[in-house]
């Protein structure tokens, strides 16, 4: 029998590697438009703050719900672009980040120059119901014909059995909620820019206990998009910019738990920090991914800033508006926001890249130098399957 796989090799860093030009398409709720063109109007963004022409883009991520038929490929047509460099990211909550991590290591080997990154999703009235019946082939099989659509079910499992194990209370969730609605007020094309009260959260309808409606992403259409290049590419067209120190990403971890009670952050964390050469005290702000509150407080444990079980003692302990003593989702993030089908992926991304460029949309963070954003997707049929994480850096 073989013995185990071992290694001596180390990951190179992605040192003269960048990300800049967050864009940003303003969110609607429902819109008649393709998701080709909201993706389009971010490409076209991108290109116009970049001055850059179509042929100056050699590279293109992109991740969609709703492209369909079309991959990335059919879009090179659609915007008359002709890459040297390719990928289709289908990963939900996890494409920014293994777009990122993909795209950067094209720019370092020389595949690509600079690469476009970019997500987008269309929400017709009856979009998102169409997308929960054909999402993966558990969703066809194994869920939707019994009468349940989407994630709420799976995450009321989550959280409920979350809740039993380590003691978090609604009310713990609810500050989590509240800080970033009052992160998102700010932000111009946030859905939710109502105050949220702790009232307001607890006596709102349960959608499938113990989740109630502040728990729960809307669903919009928009767009998210952002380019990777080097270092001296970007600062020859006047670029501010922001440097990649570590990624981390892995699929399909802890397949054993019964109940997801953790992500594939926690099996290399080390590695996530070993690599930034940071630890979890050094960073200025946190950029989660938020479908659901216990989602967040378990990135806080997995994510080293507090160990497995301390989530809601660590939530209540700290305050998470940009001002706070633990910016949190600086931008509202998803739950006050909105959900851009896979563009909410990248939400994290670019609003890090805003705050680490002095560039942001709504409330800054004080000599904000590091951040670091996760990512968390495809939700088949019991648990989210896809983990992944990144630590930023001001340039310097």
């Amino acid at each position: 029998m073989a013995g185990a796989v071992t290694s001596t090799a180390k990951r190179k860093s992605y040192d003269g590697v960048v990300a800049c030009v967050p864009v940003t398409v303003p969110y609607r709720r429902y819109s008649t438009n393709s998701a080709h063109w909201w993706i389009g109007r971010a490409l076209q963004a991108l290109a116009a703050r970049a001055k850059l022409k179509p042929g100056d883009i050699d590279g293109l991520a992109v991740s969609s719900f709703t492209v369909g038929p079309d991959t990335a490929v059919g879009l090179t047509q659609h915007f008359g672009l002709s890459p040297r460099w390719l990928d289709h990211v289908p990963f939900g909550g996890a494409s920014g980040i293994v777009a990122l991590r993909r795209a950067a290591r094209a720019v370092q080997a020389g595949d690509a120059q600079i690469v476009a990154v970019v997500a987008g999703d269309t929400n017709h009235v009856d979009s998102f119901r169409k997308t929960l019946s054909s999402f993966s082939r558990f969703a066809q099989d194994a869920v939707y014909p019994y009468g349940s659509g989407g994630a709420n079910a799976s995450f009321a499992l989550i959280t409920r059995n979350y809740m039993n194990m380590y003691g978090a209370r609604r009310e713990d969730f609810a500050k989590l909620c509240i800080a970033q609605r009052d992160n998102a007020l700010s932000i111009p094309f946030a859905m939710m820019r109502k105050k949220l009260t702790l009232d307001d959260y607890m006596s709102a309808r349960p959608i499938s206990d113990p989740i109630h409606l502040f728990d729960c992403v809307m669903p919009c259409a928009g767009a998210e998009a952002f380019i990777v290049c080097r270092e001296d590419t970007a600062r020859s067209l006047g670029l501010p910019v922001v440097r990649i120190l570590s990624t981390i990403e892995r699929h399909n971890a802890y397949p054993s738990d019964p109940i997801q009670i953790r992500g594939g952050w926690a099996l290399d964390i080390g590695e996530l920090w070993s690599m930034a050469g940071l630890t979890p005290d050094d960073i200025d702000l946190l950029e989660t991914y938020d479908d659901y509150p216990v989602i967040v407080m378990m990135q806080l444990e997995d994510l080293g800033f507090c160990k497995k079980g301390e989530g809601p003692e660590f939530v209540r302990a700290q305050s998470f508006t940009v001002g706070g003593s633990f910016p949190h989702n600086t931008s509202g993030g998803q739950l006050s926001v909105g959900q851009a089908g896979a563009a909410g992926g990248f939400l994290g991304l670019t609003e890090a890249m805003r705050q680490l460029t002095d560039q942001p949309i709504g409330g800054k963070v004080a000599d904000a130098r590091t951040a670091l954003v996760s990512g968390f997707g495809m939700i088949n049929y019991d648990r989210g399957l896809s983990s992944c994480a990144a630590v930023l850096a001001r340039a310097a």
